[in-house]
C-alpha cells in the first residue's frame, strides 16, 4: 500500500513539474521544475529497485546538468524578448514535426506486443541475486570489464565535446584586464620595489 501511494506521488510530481518545465515563462523556473522532475524520477527508480540510476540520475543530471543550466541562464545576459522576436514562423513548421512524431507514437504503441511471460516476471518481486551482489556492483562488473572500451570512447567523447563547447562560447571583449603569467614570473625586485634612505628628522 504505502510502495503504491509514494509511487502514485512521486509520477503525479514528475507529470505537472514536466508540464511546468515548458509552460514557465521564467527560464529560472523552468529550470528548478526540471530539478524537481529528476529528483522524483529518481524516487521511482528507486521504487523498481534500480538505485545505482537513481543515484546517476541525481548525480549527473541534478548535481552537473541542471545546475549548469540554472547558472548559465542566471548569469548570462540573454535577451529572451529578443529570442522570441519571429519565433511565429517556425510555428507551422514546428506542427508538421510534432504531428509527424505523434504518428509514429501511436504506431509503436498500437503495434506493442507484450511477452507471454511479461506479467508473471512483474509479479515476481525484486530480490539480489544468487551471488549476494547489488545492482551497482552488477553493472560495474559488466561495465568494466565486456564493454570498457566502449566506455573510454564515451568518455573522450564527452571531453571532446567539453572542449568545443569552451572553445565556442569564448569570447574575446576589449579591455579586459588578464593575467600574464611569463610577466610576473620574469618581474624583479627592482621593477616593484624602491629603498630610499630618509634621514632622522626630515621625514613626513
Amino acid at each position: 500500500m504505502l510502495t503504491g501511494l509514494a509511487f502514485y506521488l512521486f509520477a503525479a510530481v514528475v507529470l505537472v513539474s514536466a508540464i511546468a518545465v515548458i509552460t514557465a515563462r521564467n527560464p529560472v523556473h523552468s529550470v528548478l521544475f526540471l530539478i524537481l522532475t529528476f529528483f522524483n524520477a529518481a524516487g521511482l527508480f528507486i521504487l523498481l529497485g534500480a538505485e545505482f540510476i537513481a543515484m546517476i540520475l541525481v548525480i549527473v543530471y541534478v548535481g552537473a546538468v541542471a545546475v549548469l543550466f540554472l547558472f548559465v541562464v542566471m548569469m548570462l545576459d540573454i535577451s529572451f524578448s529578443d529570442l522570441r522576436k519571429g519565433a511565429m514562423q517556425y510555428v507551422p513548421m514546428g506542427l508538421i514535426i510534432g504531428g509527424i512524431l505523434l504518428a509514429e507514437l501511436i504506431a509503436v504503441f498500437s503495434a506493442w506486443k507484450f511477452a507471454p511471460n511479461a506479467a508473471d516476471n512483474i509479479a515476481v518481486p525484486f530480490v539480489q541475486s544468487a551471488e549476494g551482489i547489488t545492482n551497482t556492483e552488477a553493472i560495474g562488473r559488466v561495465l568494466y570489464t565486456d564493454y570498457v572500451f566502449a566506455f573510454q570512447v564515451s568518455g573522450l567523447i564527452l571531453l571532446v565535446a567539453m572542449i568545443g563547447a569552451i572553445v565556442l562560447t569564448h569570447r574575446t571583449r576589449p579591455g579586459v584586464r588578464k593575467q600574464k603569467v611569463a610577466d610576473q614570473q620574469a618581474r624583479k625586485k627592482s621593477d616593484v620595489l624602491e629603498i630610499k634612505k630618509v634621514t632622522s628628522g626630515t621625514g613626513v
